[in-house]
């Protein structure tokens, strides 16, 4: 906490006497209010034993994202970005680890974040999300702080992005995880570069350290990465470019335990394609291979299985299909299904209402849905609508 304090106000300090010429800093942000309804269907037993509503649970969300950069001079810039969130609800009864599973999950090296209120039903969170210094001249550019180390290409799953991968289906933090990293990089040409990024460490089996090299060839860019990351050796490679008119991404990475005691070898790889069509129909379509998945778990730990680029998602394989259409200028729909083509059969549906009510405002109803196949046929354990209001700033 007196870490999260003292750091956030020296930042705040830094804008502040930037104040004077204003071309020197920027701040933006959001806040949004989302509501949830989560159906469990017996999922989750436990629940009922808290006598809460038999057949759903209600869920609050308030967030909130200052995010300033104070530009120093021509080659220096700190950028520092506060994320507060406002839990409350039935989940938050339920669980009276909440506030601490919060804290614990959104913290890397740096203690950066702290639970201000952890109630009965209420958890107040804030944390700096990202914190960072940026040095770029010439050719160089140099970052220290928490940040996002963005190596991943395909639009779904990121094999290649070991730093700080993320899930799909937490929708509602588009700015993704961060990491309290150093990062290299040099430009040695048009769409070209190499890149050295550590992540810090106490326990070198937490440790990230990894290289990265971009190129163009053709109509196609190029990427080959190689390194250590938590206790394994890690190749891997990446390519963007066209396939006639349509787009064709891809990543692989491979991982090798360095000791005999860890677990075996893996092997995650994702193809996806996508195309825009005239009417502005746009849909986009992929694959994970993924050798850490199960054939036959519950679909259950959708959202609760340990990610990482090592483990992508639960299963062994996944199909991923979206389609988005602008049905007015102002209202966007969309659906996205993916599908794993094992013994249980997932099937995760995500469809998507956007509004824009007027400049800055926006508002979403999105779906969550997932099924599998049991004993007694398909069965849909969970499912969830989200009402979310945005004000961006």
């Amino acid at each position: 906490m007196k870490k999260l304090v003292f750091l956030f106000f020296m930042a705040l300090a830094l804008v502040l006497n930037a104040q004077e010429d204003s071309s020197k800093w920027t701040v933006s942000g959001y806040v949004k209010n989302m509501q949830a309804l989560l159906f469990f269907n017996d999922a989750y037993p436990d629940f009922q034993q808290l006598k809460l509503v038999d057949t759903f649970l209600q869920d609050n969300l308030i967030h909130n994202r200052i995010n300033t950069t104070w530009f120093i001079n021509n080659e220096l810039k700190l950028r520092a970005d506060l994320r507060t969130r406002v839990f409350y609800g039935d989940l938050v009864k339920a669980n009276p680890d909440y506030g601490k599973q919060v804290d614990n999950a959104n913290n890397d090296y740096f203690d950066l974040s702290v639970v201000l209120l952890d109630a009965n039903s209420w958890v107040v969170h804030t944390m700096l999300d990202r914190l960072y210094l940026e040095y770029i001249k010439g050719d160089w550019e140099v970052r220290l702080g928490r940040q996002r180390i963005n190596w991943g290409i395909s639009t779904v799953w990121n094999p290649n992005d070991i730093f700080n991968a993320f899930s799909f289906t937490d929708f509602d933090y588009e700015e993704r995880p961060g990491s309290d990293a150093l990062r290299i990089k040099r430009y040695t040409g048009f769409a070209s570069s190499v890149e050295l990024a550590v992540r810090m460490f106490d326990n070198f089996d937490e440790a990230v350290i990894a290289g990265m090299w971009k190129f163009n060839k053709g109509t196609y860019d190029f990427q080959v990465l190689g390194g250590y990351a938590r206790q394994d050796l890690v190749l891997g490679g990446g390519w963007a470019g066209n396939l006639g008119n349509a787009g064709l991404k891809g990543e692989f990475t491979y991982f090798q335990p360095v000791r005999k005691d860890r677990d075996t070898a893996a092997f995650s790889a994702t193809i996806g394609l996508d195309y825009s069509f005239s009417n502005s129909l746009y849909f986009n379509t992929g694959y994970l291979y993924n050798s850490s998945g199960s054939n036959n778990s519950s679909i259950t730990g959708l959202f609760d299985f340990e990610l990482s680029a090592r483990n992508l998602y639960p299963y062994r394989h996944a199909l991923f299909a979206q389609l988005s259409y602008p049905i007015t200028p102002l209202l966007n729909g969309s659906a996205a299904f993916i599908y794993s083509p094992v013994e249980v059969h997932a099937l995760f549906v995500n469809p998507v209402l956007t509004l824009s009510i007027k400049e800055n405002w926006d508002i979403d109803l999105v779906g969550q849905i997932i099924m599998d196949k049991e004993d007694k046929g398909f069965t849909s354990p969970v499912q969830a609508a989200f009402l979310r209001l945005k004000y961006s700033y």
